[in-house]
């Protein structure tokens, strides 16, 4: 059983920025793809940004230049800097990991609770 925990959304003014936190715990190991998706009301869930285990990372296009994901493997954390935050990311972010338990090749795909980001004036 895996649990990711988030924290950092909240409510912030077009221009500025947030950092959001995520970390894995639990029966992890090792996790490979991990990063960001965000979903606002009404629409589909989509890609923020998404690393695998040797750092390469795969930004939606809206994001780049503004965002930067990093990854901490030993902590099997991950975290997302939102810079120059527009209306239009105002979404839930969730965390994602593709988890190996260690028993078996197979992996599992787990997603946090989900934190509000809100960039409003």
């Amino acid at each position: 059983q895996v649990q990711l925990v988030e924290s950092g959304g909240g409510l912030v003014q077009p221009g500025g920025s947030l950092r959001l936190s995520c970390a894995a715990s639990g029966r992890i190991w090792r996790i490979y793809d991990m990063g960001w998706y965000r979903q606002a009301p009404g629409k589909q869930r989509d890609l923020v940004a998404r690393s695998n285990r040797g750092g390469s990372t795969n930004y939606t296009d809206s994001v780049k230049g503004r965002f930067t994901m990093s990854r901490d493997n030993a902590k099997n954390a991950v975290y997302l800097q939102m810079n120059s935050l527009k209306p239009e990311d105002t979404a839930v972010y969730f965390c994602y990991a593709d988890v190996g338990m260690g028993i078996s090749s197979t992996t599992y795909s787990y997603w946090g609770q989900g934190t509000q980001v809100t960039v409003s004036s």
